[in-house]
């Protein structure tokens, strides 16, 4: 009887040389250790515990009252569940306001959570914070567009970078947190040939979550794929429907994803 070898962990370095050889990179959320060992299994790159956790699994209206705690408790139930995905994990709210902030709790989330990655939301007002984690050796994927934390100052949860001016402090932006030393970009809700742009000015892999088919990768909330979020983004799809089962479901997205059907032209914004 032959003994399967298990696969390694993916790396940053695996992620960046996807994308050297135009090879789609899939990531998935999770929140548990089951959710973690059914995203590992259905071959995705990369497993995100978001802080969309508050909003998803704990029942806000937002991601603002999630707490360090809270995401290092999911972070560690995750890891467990993970063997081949790299992990990534969010940094709260207000819990990277300054240099000293930001390093202790990237710490403990990798120290304590262990997570391999962390993200952090911001525009250029973060490139020190960034510069600051990198200095440390820590990984670090910039979200811009959508910033949930931010959605008080945004006034909801609407498309990022649409005309002329927002498009090019977006730009700016990106290849700004990119100097600085980030190692991902992830671009939520903004206009696909601003992705586009992003992607093709920018040297680190750039994941798209409702930023249209030009990006690196993707990365979807373990909940909006199954169907069961109480409302489903436009940028999603409901790949439970018809696939039978949670595996086959999670396997379906990571093979259109792979395949590049996913996302389609529905689910991107215009300019």
């Amino acid at each position: 009887m032959s003994v399967q070898t298990p696969k390694r962990s993916l790396t940053l370095r695996d992620l960046q040389e996807m994308r050297g050889r135009d090879e789609p990179i899939a990531g998935l959320t999770a929140y548990d250790a089951t959710q973690a060992r059914l995203v590992d299994e259905s071959g995705a790159d990369f497993v995100l515990v978001g802080d969309s956790l508050g909003m998803v699994v704990l029942g806000h209206d937002t991601t603002i009252p999630v707490t360090l705690e809270d995401m290092i408790h999911h972070t560690r139930a995750v890891s467990r569940g993970v063997g081949h995905a790299l992990l990534m994990a969010d940094m709260p709210f207000m819990s990277y306001t300054g240099v000293d902030q930001a390093v202790h709790t990237a710490a403990r989330l990798m120290q304590e959570g262990g997570a391999r990655m962390v993200k952090l939301e911001g525009d250029a007002q973060q490139v020190d914070v960034v510069r600051a984690l990198a200095g440390h050796g820590i990984p670090v994927c910039a979200h811009l567009g959508l910033r949930p934390q931010s959605v008080h100052k945004l006034g909801g949860y609407r498309v990022q970078g649409r005309g002329e001016a927002a498009a090019e402090r977006m730009l700016s932006d990106a290849l700004a947190l990119q100097g600085a030393g980030a190692d991902l970009l992830l671009l939520e809700c903004v206009p696909a040939p601003l992705a586009g742009r992003i992607r093709a000015q920018s040297d680190i892999p750039v994941i798209g979550i409702g930023a249209g088919s030009d990006c690196d990768g993707q990365v979807l909330v373990y909940h909006d794929i199954l169907g069961i979020s109480p409302h489903s983004p436009r940028f999603s799809r409901n790949f439970l429907a018809g696939a039978g089962s949670i595996q086959a479901a999670l396997a379906a997205y990571v093979a259109a994803v792979k395949g590049r059907q996913f996302p389609a032209a529905e689910h991107a914004f215009s300019a």
